[in-house]
């Protein structure tokens, strides 16, 4: 009676092994035992093999072989904010006490969305008042130089602030026009997570509005301020978040601000604290409905159930 009890119980754990193999071939079980997604939250594609009866394992041939891949492969170049955010707040639920991973984690996620802006204005119009856009500098993830010239106003010039924005005369000699600059400076904002201080006013300049979930604010930031330890409604400048949390000096002399030192010192800023920045952003975007089947925090276990399994879906998935 034992090895009956044996044969039953080895005939049953065969027909889970069988289901569990075709729920891994179609992604909706990782090879853990845990159901998937899909590849659309961990990123990490399933290579699952097929389970004979014999118990042997055999290849699937169904798709070709494709490489190990790294959690960036869940974020499509077409990703959307909510997906990325909801993506750095995954990644940190997966190891929030690994340095190492929250280092990476925007390395992870394709740090060409990401640039950082500033921009020098001049007066123009009745007694100068009017600010119009001089020179802007666009940087990448890396703090590296893409984008840097001087814009000819609409406008004449009538105060060119210098002792602030830097621009002399002599800068406008080979200024390009505005619509120009406004024209390639918008094809390199386009699609991308914009990161700035005081960003508006860049965007105002440049008469353009950039979506508010691709902004990153460094002066409007909480994560910045508080671990600065400043008051979270405070206005604060990027002189002084530069100086109290990277220990850099900026905006000194007499010859004005640096748009290029100051777009860099932004990414400098939002790198500091992008885990947590964006992991705040996915918890304040509006939740998912839950899916019985795509759910991670569901029971897979019940789905290898027989009453889930019809004997016609076996003999055609196997």
């Amino acid at each position: 009676s034992s090895q009956g009890r044996s044969k039953k119980k080895s005939r049953k754990h065969q027909r889970f092994m069988e289901r569990r193999a075709v729920l891994e071939q179609k992604g909706l079980l990782s090879p853990h035992g845990h159901l998937g997604t899909q590849g659309t939250e961990s990123g990490l594609e399933a290579r699952t093999t097929l389970t004979k009866t014999n118990g042997t394992t055999a290849p699937n041939c169904d798709e070709d072989p494709k490489p190990k891949q790294t959690v960036s492969a869940s974020l499509s170049p077409s990703a959307s904010p909510e997906s990325i955010a909801r993506h750095h707040s995954v990644l940190l639920s997966q190891g929030s006490s690994s340095s190492k991973r929250v280092q990476t984690s925007s390395l992870v996620l394709r740090p060409g969305k990401y640039v950082a802006i500033d921009c020098e204005m001049v007066g123009t119009g009745p007694q100068g008042r009017l600010s119009e856009l001089a020179r802007c500098s666009v940087v990448n993830y890396q703090g590296d130089v893409i984008y840097d010239k001087y814009v000819r106003p609409e406008l004449p010039i009538v105060d060119y602030r210098t002792r602030w924005s830097g621009i002399t005369k002599q800068h406008m000699k080979n200024a390009i026009p505005f619509k120009a600059a406004q024209a390639e400076i918008l094809k390199i904002l386009k699609d991308k997570i914009v990161v700035g201080h005081a960003i508006h006013n860049d965007f105002q300049a440049l008469k353009y509005f950039h979506p508010k979930d691709r902004t990153r604010d460094t002066s409007q930031s909480p994560v910045l301020k508080k671990r600065a330890g400043l008051p979270v409604r405070a206005n604060v400048s990027l002189k002084n978040l530069a100086m109290h949390l990277l220990r850099k000096k900026i905006q000194v002399g007499c010859k004005g601000h640096s748009s290029v030192e100051d777009a860099q010192t932004a990414m400098e800023l939002y790198r500091l604290v992008e885990v947590q920045w964006e992991k705040e952003l996915a918890h304040s975007l509006p939740p998912r409905p839950p899916s019985p089947v795509t759910d991670p925090a569901a029971d897979s276990s019940q789905y290898l159930d027989d009453q889930y399994w019809p004997t016609d879906l076996m003999a055609s998935s196997l």
